[in-house]
């Protein structure tokens, strides 16, 4: 079983999925909502009475029947995890939840007002079940309206005369702001701090990294530790060492069919004389010969 070790003082990550029979079906991966920071912010210094910044908090709204009923597999939850965290961004709430107008405004607004950046994924079609620009439009209190910037552009790119259907696309909540992407048609649309993306994986992660300069912060510095013992006997070590250094973000990972190591020992922090501090105490206490290799 895999097991995470942190001295984070927020509440640790759970998974919840509600199947009640008169509600919609909801899945969460969450830690407890923060209290938002007014950017840029401090956290108690990890080092000798040094501050660094807060890291920014996000959540990501995955918009779809399909993923519920498991016809599409979600990818966008862990290409998102990964590279917010190299940004210095941490992803704190995953919510997976059907095509319900009143259900996506009422989790998109509390999104908002729990966290620094929110994403959505799906639901910015032209079919019927393509309901997010509503939904978040409503969730902020404004008006769906054209927007004719993007009509044009869907004129431009379309070989042939835009429908009502393709029209759909185009509306948005008025007075969102419109990100272009270059080489596609169809921009980032933002209302508030919500980044709103499709849901098709190929679209969702290069419309992401045509715009992730703007989500960049200072990001967690990353030690490994390939370790030959089992976890259960280097348990009281790890525990040991996360009361020297609270603020060290350290997982333990068993693995099975790895010939060289048992388990793999990951240490992050922001502060990289803390991580090197941390993961030279780490290595002097494991017993003898039980390092495979640290990277």
């Amino acid at each position: 079983m895999t097991s995470v070790v942190a001295a984070d003082p927020r509440a640790p990550m759970t998974s919840v999925v509600a199947a009640d029979s008169r509600a919609p079906m909801t899945s969460v991966v969450a830690a407890a909502p923060p209290a938002r920071c007014a950017l840029p912010c401090d956290l108690e210094g990890l080092g000798a009475g040094g501050t660094l910044p807060a890291m920014a908090t996000a959540a990501l709204l995955v918009i779809g029947n399909e993923i519920l009923s498991g016809k599409v597999r979600d990818t966008n939850s862990p290409f998102l995890a990964v590279e917010l965290r190299k940004l210095g961004v941490e992803l704190e709430r995953i919510l997976t939840i059907p095509d319900d107008v009143d259900l996506i405004a009422k989790e998109t607004r509390a999104l908002s007002d729990a966290y620094d950046f929110v994403f959505t994924s799906g639901g910015i079609g032209p079919t019927h079940d393509d309901m997010t620009m509503e939904s978040i439009a409503k969730a902020f209190d404004r008006r769906i309206v054209l927007n004719q910037s993007m009509f044009d552009r869907m004129e431009r790119y379309s070989d042939k005369p835009v429908n009502e259907a393709m029209k759909k696309m185009a509306m948005i909540p008025e007075g969102a702001e419109v990100l272009d992407v270059g080489g596609l048609w169809f921009p980032i649309v933002v209302v508030e701090n919500v980044h709103i993306f499709p849901g098709i994986p190929e679209l969702f992660e290069k419309k992401f990294h045509e715009i992730r300069e703007r989500f960049t912060g200072v990001p967690f510095q990353l030690r490994k530790i390939y370790v030959r013992e089992n976890e259960s006997d280097i348990a009281d070590v790890l525990n040991r060492l996360l009361e020297e250094f609270p603020k060290l973000m350290l997982g333990s990972y068993p693995r099975i069919n790895e010939e060289d190591y048992r388990v793999l020992l990951t240490l992050e922090s922001k502060d990289g004389d803390y991580l090197e501090r941390a993961t030279a105490t780490l290595a002097s206490r494991l017993p003898k010969d039980a390092i495979h290799r640290i990277e």
